[in-house]
């Protein structure tokens, strides 16, 4: 069983191990975004139904459920946004918890707008108590190609992530308070700043093997046992709503093996 475990996360290449971090300084140290100050927050559920979808005001995409995740790793490639006017935010990533518990710990890349201009940015989160950092040394541009996974040693969660297109990397090891770890997850997500922010028109973006070349992705652990998203008992395709129901983003299907999907981009509020 160890060895399935280790093969789940084969394809990401990854990383550097940094210093552990406890979680005091991790707040001690936390960058001031370059926009302003934003949250990748828990999931705003709506609604739950018994054939594995949900509607959440915040977050499409997949989660899985369960105890005692241990690893989630995915892959996506980075979606250009078409900016008009206003400003508007798309964040792609992974991460265990906050499907239905208090805590997110994540990490993955923003697609904004400024009025007209879009900017790109990597980020990591030890949610929720302060606003994500960004990542100044793993620039990323739209088509860039992304693996990432969050991992558990007992102790801390090390967050890490690669840009496969230019070769950069990152690594951070922390730990946060009250982790249940009872859920892993692969979203795009309208990020918040005293509210839901209006969600920025990404088109159709991709998650897993399919479209990013990278194996056994898209995968999740609890313990020693583990697979792709699709090989889950219980998982949920979770479609981001405004306040009236209306969709926002829509995730596809996942792929025969399990491991992949697209979303699409409907409305920014």
């Amino acid at each position: 069983m160890l060895t399935k475990r280790l093969g789940i996360f084969g394809g990401l290449a990854i990383l550097a191990v940094v210093a552990q971090v406890p979680s005091s300084s991790i707040l001690q140290k936390r960058a001031a975004p370059a926009v302003r100050p934003r949250y990748h927050d828990v999931n705003r559920l709506v609604l739950q139904s018994k054939d594995g979808t949900s509607t959440s005001t915040n977050w499409s995409g997949y989660a899985v459920t369960g105890t005692g995740f241990t690893a989630a790793g995915g892959s996506w490639i980075v979606p250009a946004v078409t900016c008009k006017s206003g400003d508007q935010y798309g964040s792609f990533w992974v991460g265990i918890d906050g499907y239905s518990s208090g805590t997110v710990e994540q990490l993955g890349t923003e697609s904004d707008c400024s009025g007209k201009t879009p900017s790109y940015h990597a980020w990591y989160e030890f949610c929720c108590i302060e606003p994500e950092i960004t990542i100044p040394s793993l620039p990323v541009t739209p088509g860039d190609v992304m693996s990432a996974a969050v991992t558990y040693n007992g102790t801390n969660f090390t967050l890490s992530m690669k840009d496969h297109t230019t070769g950069k990397t990152f690594s951070k090891t922390g730990n946060i308070s009250g982790a249940q770890r009872t859920s892993a997850e692969w979203i795009a997500e309208a990020p918040s700043s005293g509210g839901i922010l209006p969600l920025s028109d990404f088109g159709t973006m991709q998650f897993g093997e399919d479209s990013t070349s990278i194996a056994k992705t898209c995968s999740a652990a609890m313990g020693s046992t583990g697979g792709p998203i699709g090989s889950f008992a219980n998982f949920f395709q979770i479609t981001m709503v405004d306040s009236a129901n209306n969709p926002k983003a829509i995730p596809s299907i996942l792929s025969s093996d399990g491991t992949s999907f697209s979303d699409t981009w409907v409305a920014s509020q």
